[in-house]
């Protein structure tokens, strides 16, 4: 997502695979001052390399972590635009009930329904 709730690039995984496997992917080639994510995203490795990336990482640490970081907190309230974009795109029922059986044709209406959101 950019700052103004706007989607950037879709990646598909497979259900059983963590989103920190993918996370630098989805952020290579970009410019930022800050990357927010949630907890999910919270490990070292992952930190690192936002912070090679010159960027500030947002990630608030889990509960049982032994050394705790501070997060901006007031920005990682603009995280709330991730959440309002997975609402717009369940208004499209062939993305939300995922009747394609493909991930590449499933990625392809997910590229076709944020091309759509963009142009409102």
């Amino acid at each position: 997502m950019d700052g103004l709730g706007n989607p950037l690039r879709f990646l598909v995984t497979a259900g059983q695979c963590h989103d920190i496997t993918q996370a630098p992917a989805l952020i290579a080639g970009y410019t930022c001052q800050h990357v927010i994510a949630d907890r999910g995203y919270d490990a070292g490795h992952f930190r690192a390399w936002v912070l090679n990336q010159h960027a500030t990482p947002v990630i608030p640490p889990r509960k049982g972590r032994k050394h705790m970081w501070d997060y901006d907190a007031h920005l990682y309230q603009e995280r709330h635009l991730v959440e309002c974009f997975i609402n717009k795109i369940k208004h499209y029922r062939r993305v939300f009930s995922r009747f394609e059986k493909l991930a590449r044709r499933f990625l392809g209406f997910l590229n076709f329904v944020g091309a759509l959101i963009w142009l409102r």
